[in-house]
């Protein structure tokens, strides 16, 4: 489970960026006290236009970086004062996941099933099974750097799920990539759903979110618009499509604010 609890985040901003913003504030607030909850054995889904929160919620959720206040539980333990405890708990797997290139994908994931305690045995079921899954094997002796962005996804993927996390975040996992890998991910997830762990994943493609999630929210400039079972939701949406229902959302929230 995932718990959120007035959650803010701010950055503070140096001249150049104050600048580039036209303020003369010396931060800026990116989250701006929300409150979610995750259940285990549902997926749920952050929507938000760019520069809306996701990214910067779910980087708190795995523990990269530090809320300014409130708190934010995963699987129990709080993220800032039992961090080691969390990230045992959590895979995080992105569209910009850095790899290291020199290693082999066996190297990889290897390393970080030990990086997690796992013991030789079960690193090694779990490895073979992954690599199965994913189609690793044919490319698990190769350097990192020579793989194709498809193939370095699939290694993320390996890299995420290797310790078996009772909680999976999701960042855009399948911005950019073609049809075969991304259909992987999505496998993933509704694999992740069955095995009863906490899923949380923010796409800017509608069908995914359409097709996989149980529950939705919709940020905006920091704040939540929208917090609710995804049947609920189709049930009181204005218009025909998920995309369309998004952007009268959103669009709203701008208006009101002016």
């Amino acid at each position: 489970m995932i718990e959120i609890k007035d959650l803010t985040k701010q950055f503070r901003l140096n001249k150049q960026q104050k600048k580039k913003l036209g303020t003369g504030a010396g931060s800026v607030t990116a989250v701006d006290h929300i409150n979610l909850t995750c259940q285990p054995g549902r997926i749920f889904s952050l929507l938000g236009p760019n520069g809306a929160g996701k990214t910067t919620t779910l980087r708190i959720i795995a523990t990269i970086l530090q809320p300014t206040s409130g708190t934010v539980r995963v699987a129990g333990h709080d993220v800032t004062k039992e961090g080691r405890a969390v990230r045992s708990k959590i895979g995080f797997l992105t569209g910009t996941t850095g790899l290291y290139d020199r290693l082999t994908p066996d190297e990889l994931v290897t390393y970080f099933g030990k990086l997690n305690g796992m013991d030789s045995t079960t690193l090694e079921r779990r490895k073979r099974d992954l690599f199965h899954t994913l189609e690793i094997f044919s490319f698990s002796s190769k350097r990192i750097g020579e793989l194709s962005t498809g193939m370095k996804q699939k290694v993320s993927i390996a890299r995420t799920m290797i310790h078996d996390p009772e909680v999976v975040v999701f960042d855009e996992p399948t911005s950019g990539l073609d049809v075969i890998t991304a259909e992987h991910i999505i496998d993933l997830i509704r694999q992740c759903k069955d095995d009863g762990k906490t899923v949380i994943f923010s796409s800017h493609i509608m069908s995914e979110v359409d097709l996989l999630c149980d529950d939705l929210a919709i940020i905006h400039e920091g704040r939540i618009l929208y917090d609710g079972a995804m049947d609920d939701f189709r049930a009181q949406m204005v218009n025909g499509s998920l995309t369309k229902e998004f952007i009268r959302i959103v669009n709203n929230a701008k208006t009101q604010a002016e």
